[in-house]
């Protein structure tokens, strides 16, 4: 349930707080009372105190009214308002104070000061004692206010924030379905229709996956490998024997929480800088392992190597690996802000290592 479901509404909010405040007016009047009225008396006091409160909390709502209608004007007439406001309340509550005062239980009390003197001086204290009222109502009206353009803020932070992911992430497919594609063509060109469909096949799963998780799902590793296995089907279909894998994926790792789709872009980096530029082909070693509460995966091959790493991450690149690496880098620092690390280094004795270091979370 959300916090705008719990919170009351601003109707609700103003009772509470009126029968609040003029609650605690009454029981600093009766504490004043207490130390000089003998006891016989302070009940009828009481009663006194509580109907000249509850007038002046039927009154102050006429006060609300008001302010609400001068709320988005100008501050010189919403101080006009206040003053105005405050003395013509005052006078009409002088007439209920006679009132109460005028019977019998009511004339051992003075309401007209409450036994304290205004500090306007000319004006009478219901006048002092309305100014303190409005000053409080305006005051947690303003507090609401920010609050509520905070919660505003947030909230578009937050749907900025997701509209970034989806858009790092969603930017990840066409890469890869351009070069599936462009496989899948040759081999029809040839007419290698059994390895073509076979391609298709396994290309229509993978994106089936795609589909199923949101760019902003987490899932568990063994379920991401379980899809990085229908990507590396497809390249295995398109470099046969020439591509070798090692996947080294540790019990307690695969039940670690990461991002969907995380891997196949860093795979991806390794098939065309290590697999599709040698003719032997090559070796792509994927790591996973949990040191304390940190997650290590690792990309590794035994290609060539990549001079420049960070050329390869920060330019924005039109090829895929460029991109997808780009991504990686954004999605991650996205998510997980300053707690993630992604560096490249070189395998020995040759090739190139990708790590990405995250939280170690589990459901």
């Amino acid at each position: 349930m959300s916090a705008n479901k719990l919170r009351p509404s601003s109707s609700l909010q103003f009772w509470i707080l009126q029968l609040v405040g003029w609650t605690g007016w009454v029981v600093l009047l009766i504490l004043r009372d207490i130390t000089f009225v003998p006891a016989e008396y302070m009940l009828a006091r009481v009663g006194i105190f509580s109907l000249d409160a509850l007038v002046g909390m039927a009154l102050t709502t006429l006060l609300r009214y008001l302010y609400r209608y001068v709320w988005d004007m100008s501050t010189q007439i919403r101080v006009g308002a206040v003053l105005v406001g405050c003395l013509v309340i005052s006078l009409m509550w002088q007439p209920f104070k006679d009132l109460i005062t005028g019977t019998e239980v009511g004339s051992s009390v003075d309401l007209t000061d409450y036994g304290w003197v205004s500090f306007i001086g000319v004006l009478p204290f219901s006048f002092s004692l309305l100014l303190v009222w409005s000053v409080l109502y305006f005051c947690i009206k303003y507090y609401q206010f920010f609050q509520l353009e905070k919660e505003k803020f947030l909230r578009s932070e937050a749907l900025a924030h997701e509209a970034q992911l989806r858009m790092l992430r969603y930017q990840l497919n066409p890469h890869f379905l351009f070069n599936t594609l462009n496989a899948i063509s040759t081999l029809v060109l040839q007419h290698d229709t059994e390895t073509a469909n076979t391609m298709l096949t396994k290309l229509s799963k993978f994106l089936r996956y795609s589909l199923d998780h949101d760019p902003l799902d987490q899932v568990d590793l063994a379920h991401e490998i379980g899809s990085l296995k229908l990507y590396l089907d497809i390249e295995k279909v398109r470099f046969e024997e020439r591509m070798k894998i090692d996947l080294n994926i540790s019990h307690e790792a695969e039940r670690a929480l990461v991002p969907s789709m995380l891997l196949q872009p860093l795979i991806e980096n390794s098939v065309k800088h290590a697999i599709a530029r040698s003719v032997d082909g090559g070796l792509i070693e994927i790591n996973a392992r949990v040191v304390k509460d940190r997650l290590i995966l690792e990309v590794a091959d035994d290609g060539p190597g990549i001079p420049d790493y960070k050329a390869v991450v920060e330019r924005n690149s039109t090829t895929s690996g460029g991109v997808g690496l780009k991504n990686i880098r954004n999605r991650l620092r996205e998510i997980y802000g300053t707690e993630h690390e992604l560096t490249f280094s070189t395998r020995e004795p040759v090739g190139c290592k990708v790590t990405v270091i995250i939280p170690y979370e589990t459901e």
